[in-house]
């Protein structure tokens, strides 16, 4: 009976392969994990032109790292640390919070709050000495413990409306 001699085999495989995924499987991401994650990125959201900021985006986010403001419209980490240095430099006093964080897997999601008084022109508006506090919602992947994909929505319309007096 040759399948009577591999039926040992086959049951040695399937405990491997049962064994390798329950090993695989990696343990569930807490709160304080997500947020020592996600902290430098946030860190170089508060007054950028003080920062490094091409650092603290290498230190929480992986080298093919993508921030997506639309499902098109994505850039790369060293473009990104590029984009927060011109914020910086339009919001001298940009701070950026975490207000909430939420974890689900390898999901990672963000409740924040920006705050600035814009010094140049911000997104058409001239400076009015006026400044702006709004929210962002931030969708994180990670991947080897470093953030992999980002999807992101900020109330820049509101911001603008209290730069202006509205």
């Amino acid at each position: 009976m040759p399948n009577a001699r591999l039926l040992p085999l086959a049951a040695a495989a399937a405990a491997v392969l049962v064994s390798a995924g329950s090993a695989a499987a990696a343990p569930a991401m807490t709160t304080a994990q997500a947020h020592a994650i996600v902290a430098p990125l946030y860190e170089a959201l508060n007054e950028p032109m003080k920062k490094d900021v091409a650092g603290l985006l290498a230190k929480a986010a992986n080298p093919d790292y993508r921030s997506c403001s639309t499902e098109t419209d994505c850039l790369g980490r060293d473009a990104l640390a590029v984009q927060f240095k011109a914020f910086g430099a339009m919001i001298p006093n940009l701070h950026w919070k975490i207000k909430d964080l939420w974890v689900s897997g390898d999901r990672i999601v963000v409740r924040g709050e920006a705050t600035g008084t814009p010094a140049h022109d911000f997104f058409g508006v001239a400076p009015t000495g006026g400044s702006f506090k709004t929210i962002s919602i931030d969708t994180f992947t990670v991947k080897n413990g470093k953030l992999s994909t980002a999807y992101h929505i900020e109330n820049w319309v509101a911001a603008i409306a209290q730069v202006k007096g509205g």
